[in-house]
């Protein structure tokens, strides 16, 4: 085991293939000090074995398995959310309430976890996800339905990263990515079970169930968590500075006090321009111009302040961070679009129900699973992932394309073959980008580059939902003043997509669904237009390989 591990070592630091603009001699002595002191506190340290360490990772698995499915089970669901609260114009905040505070918290959590112990900061994630859930379980309109998914995502924002350290603390090196696998394999699973538990709830008990499932079974991991891990001791420099201007600086609050308002204007800005007010009105402007002076101050506090910034100038200075960034914030936008308004296509448009969408909706998820997974093992055989992101961008907008072709007569073979070509398009491409991180990145650099990337597919997730749901509903209002001109646009909107046929009557409900077919093909092409910006990403990451072998 010596051996192996000692020829691992050796493999990943011929891999490594650093940035020449990062290399000095300086840096690599410093790097192979950092490697050595590394290595031989993962010689010297016990962790946890047996019964304990497979619990401990049972909850991890847990938690990550409760997120990931929070991130699909609500898509079947939205058509009845929207009936109950008659809240069409809110579907859009569905999914970004939750992405946008998970996207806008990563960062601070990376913090969070730096300065105080690792059990803490991870059981006060799962309380927050927990809260949120129970919120939105409760929730008696569909302003709570959001609080709560918001507060939801500000816990997701925390687990994700937070498992990832108890894994490393838990595990030797070697060892570690069987653990990682498995919590990788049960997003996978989630995403697949998502859409089908929340049609199966929705339609036989009721849409909280959604919400409330997370209860029980969080506490089951908390159980683990609490009794079975062992937060590894602080470094001494960071119980020496325990004052509150010193906790302040590490967790770079003044840059999160920017950071997270210019986010909120951006979204609200998208949310509201051109559905709700004109893009000319002051209130979309304020937000436009709030949105960018916060930014422009947030940018100005990570370059002045580098040792404490979120995101280090040293990861925007690598070409292929970068560029990985760009593929993931693009990669997320495509991938949640179409997760979150496939199924309210086949609810309003095929007369689903919901957990006939939730099925309908399977090729879609399924795909994207064995694309991520044939894609890692080709790249572990191969070496070079470049290749997987060029055909990811190639397959997904050749599927999205497709979809932008739906018709209210589109027969199962199209809808499920241009699903699982898109599919596998987002699953060949969506992990290549931290692969690449890996790569190009000093091990020191690689968790912050890591955080990034998982940062800006969030980011983009919570951005382009929002811009899809106002293309949506300019779109729908627009068709149905043209198909339907008798009808009231907002009378529509506010029944929701499932109780069409209640609301308007048989000889105008073909003209409803046409016009709803086209407002949701306008989303599907929002897709198609991010998904095809990817190729920007692609081209421009470095060729450099796992195996150390470097193209150009």
């Amino acid at each position: 085991m010596a051996s192996e591990a000692s020829l691992e070592s050796t493999l990943n630091r011929s891999g490594e293939n650093q940035d020449p603009a990062m290399s000095s001699p300086d840096e690599k002595k410093q790097e192979s000090k950092t490697e050595d002191i590394e290595s031989a506190e993962d010689d010297t340290r016990v962790y946890p074995q047996g019964y304990k360490l497979g619990f401990i990772c049972l909850g991890l698995c847990i938690t990550v398995f409760l997120v990931a499915l929070d991130n699909t089970i609500i898509a079947t669901a939205i058509p009845k959310i929207t009936d109950e609260f008659h809240s069409l114009d809110d579907v859009g905040w569905y999914g970004s309430a939750y992405l946008l505070t998970t996207a806008a918290f990563t960062l601070l959590f990376g913090r969070l976890y730096s300065i105080f112990p690792l059990k803490i900061v991870y059981l006060a994630a799962i309380a927050l996800f927990e809260l949120g859930s129970l919120v939105c379980g409760v929730a008696p309109s569909s302003v709570a339905l959001i609080i709560g998914r918001a507060i939801a995502g500000l816990g997701s924002a925390g687990i994700f990263s937070g498992a990832l350290l108890i894994i490393a603390n838990s595990a030797p090196l070697h060892k570690r990515p069987a653990y990682t696998g498995m919590m990788s394999a049960m997003y996978g699973v989630a995403s697949v079970a998502g859409p089908l538990l929340g049609g199966a709830f929705t339609d036989n008990v009721t849409w909280r169930w959604c919400f409330y499932i997370n209860l029980p079974i969080g506490a089951v991991a908390v159980i683990f968590i609490v009794f079975l891990f062992e937060s590894p001791p602080l470094p001494a420099n960071v119980r020496a500075s325990r004052t509150w201007f010193g906790v302040a600086k590490q967790l770079d609050v003044f840059g999160t006090f920017f950071f997270i308002p210019s986010i909120i204007c951006l979204l609200l800005a998208l949310q509201f321009g051109g559905s709700t007010y004109a893009w000319s009105d002051g209130r979309i402007i304020t937000y436009f111009v709030v949105f960018g002076v916060c930014l422009l101050i947030f940018i100005g506090i990570q370059v002045y302040f580098p040792e404490t910034a979120s995101i280090s100038p040293k990861l925007v200075r690598n070409r292929s961070v970068l560029a990985g960034a760009w593929f993931s914030f693009c990669m997320g936008g495509s991938f949640f679009t179409l997760l979150y308004y496939l199924p309210i296509w086949f609810q309003a448009v095929k007369g689903a129900t919901a957990l006939r969408s939730g099925i309908m909706n399977i090729p879609l998820v399924l795909s994207v699973v064995v694309g991520a997974i044939s894609s890692g093992g080709l790249v572990t055989v191969i070496g070079h992932y470049v290749p997987f992101m060029i055909a990811s961008t190639v397959l997904m907008s050749v599927g999205e394309g497709l979809l932008t072709t739906f018709q209210p007569n589109t027969g199962h073979s199209k809808w499920i073959g241009y699903q699982v070509i898109c599919g596998l398009g987002i699953g060949f491409g969506m992990q290549q980008p931290l692969i690449a991180v890996q790569v190009v990145l000093p091990m020191e650099l690689v968790p912050a580059g890591t955080a990034l990337l998982v940062f800006c597919q969030t980011l983009g997730a919570s951005i382009f939902v929002s811009v899809a749901q106002n293309q949506f509903q300019n779109k729908l209002i627009r068709d149905l003043h043209r198909f339907a001109p008798s009808l009231d646009p907002r009378v529509v909107i506010n029944a929701g997509a499932t109780n069409l046929s209640a609301i308007v009557s048989a000889n105008v409900l073909p003209f409803v669904v046409r016009a709803y077919n086209g407002a949701l093909t306008e989303t599907f092409l929002v897709a198609l237009i991010v998904a095809c910006l990817t190729l920007l990403g692609a081209l421009a990451i470095e060729w450099k390989s796992v195996k150390g072998k470097q193209i150009g």
